[in-house]
């Protein structure tokens, strides 16, 4: 429990509403209007899109809410690359004439990737209605501190500079930046080292863009 909000593992029979909050939170921004430019087909496409990811998390990863349903974080512990079988055919089943962009996307993200084995936050959704009042930091430390005990590192995606300062303030740092082609937008890859003997956290490893595909 941080700041009297309740983490807790989540459960199929949370997909519902967790999924609404990942496609509510992912809505506006910079990214989202560089993939689907128009706001009611992106409306159906991340509708999709988060179902997919949510049940894929259940799956293959770590997904906590919390009590009230507010809020979801996907983890993804990273030991080595396993390329996910048909995920080509997945994107273009949810995102129909919208998939390049999103293929383009994933394959980026995955070329970029840090090889030091991690948990990687693939999603931290909050309600929009519910923002600036800790529940994101509370899934955030909930993990965190199960991470330092185990002395594993971290890693994510930030798409946008507030959520960047989020993720400085929790003990990320920033690595080198992917920025998307056709006028999109940066997105800033955030690294948080496990603690060495002077308190310190281990800096971001170094990372040699591989060529990968889906």
């Amino acid at each position: 429990m941080t700041n009297t909000v309740t983490v807790r593992p989540a459960t199929r029979t949370d997909a519902g509403p967790l999924i609404a909050v990942l496609a509510e939170a992912f809505h506006p921004g910079p990214l989202a209007d560089w993939l689907i430019p128009d706001p009611d087909d992106r409306r159906t496409i991340y509708y999709r899109y988060f179902k997919d990811a949510y049940h894929h998390g259940l799956e293959h990863g770590l997904v906590h809410t919390t009590t009230d349903q507010t809020a979801v974080a996907i983890w993804h512990p990273h030991h080595e690359h396993t390329p996910t079988p048909g995920r080509l055919t997945t994107l273009e089943r949810i995102a129909g004439t919208y998939a390049p962009k999103l293929v383009l996307l994933e394959q980026l993200l995955d070329t970029h990737h840090p090889d030091q084995p991690h948990h990687h936050l693939a999603y931290l959704a909050v309600d929009p209605t519910r923002h600036h009042q800790g529940i994101g930091t509370a899934l955030l430390t909930d993990h965190h501190r199960h991470l330092d005990h185990l002395g594993i590192p971290a890693y994510l995606e930030a798409t946008n500079m507030h959520n960047r300062r989020l993720y400085l303030r929790h003990g990320y740092t920033a690595g080198t930046t992917i920025t998307l082609p056709t006028d999109g937008p940066t997105i800033w890859r955030m690294w948080r080292g496990t603690l060495d003997t002077n308190g310190s956290r281990t800096p971001f490893p170094h990372t040699r863009p591989r060529r990968r595909s889906l």
